[in-house]
């Protein structure tokens, strides 16, 4: 194996430290949001439309909290609570496990697994402002590609057409 071969294979196992701002380069940044006033049934009408599991909650562009798919089912259904009577404030979970940017992806799989969480909000490390919203899908998806491209650059390797 050349030097540049090895670097190559050295690259695609290295990939689980690659920042989660990369990953949220590759998947798009885009965050649906809702006020802490607004309903959990315009919330739940939200997410439902947007085919998500969760959405961040603002108030003045800042991070306040996160309704998840979890908290409508604990917080609102099982409680007898009306969806479209309470608030989302009400019932979010507030302090949500955040992220830096900077954080590999494998640290952000391993808070998935340690925290039980689904959704991990990315803020930026100066301004405390949203940057991005990582998902274990996102994640699972990044590693299995991740793992494709080894196996396909490990198969090529071993037919003596690896490229690099």
């Amino acid at each position: 194996m050349t030097s540049e071969n090895l670097e190559k294979v050295r690259e695609v196992v290295d990939s689980m430290n690659t920042p989660i701002s990369v990953l949220l380069s590759h998947k798009g940044a885009v965050v649906y949001s809702v006020a802490g006033r607004d309903t959990v049934a315009e919330a739940v009408r939200e997410m439902s439309f947007r085919n998500i599991g969760s959405v961040v909650v603002l108030e003045n562009g800042l991070l306040t909290g996160l309704l998840t798919e979890r908290d409508v089912l604990t917080r609102v259904v099982a409680a007898g609570r009306q969806p479209d009577l309470t608030c989302v404030a009400d019932v979010m979970t507030r302090h949500p496990v955040v992220v830096s940017p900077r954080a590999t992806v494998e640290e952000v799989m391993n808070l998935f697994t340690e925290k039980r969480c689904r959704q991990i909000p990315v803020l930026d490390e100066d301004t405390g402002r949203l940057v991005g919203l990582v998902s274990i899908g996102d994640a699972t998806r990044w590693v299995v590609e991740l793992h494709r491209n080894e196996a396909n650059q490990l198969r090529q390797y071993i037919a003596g057409s690896f490229a690099g």
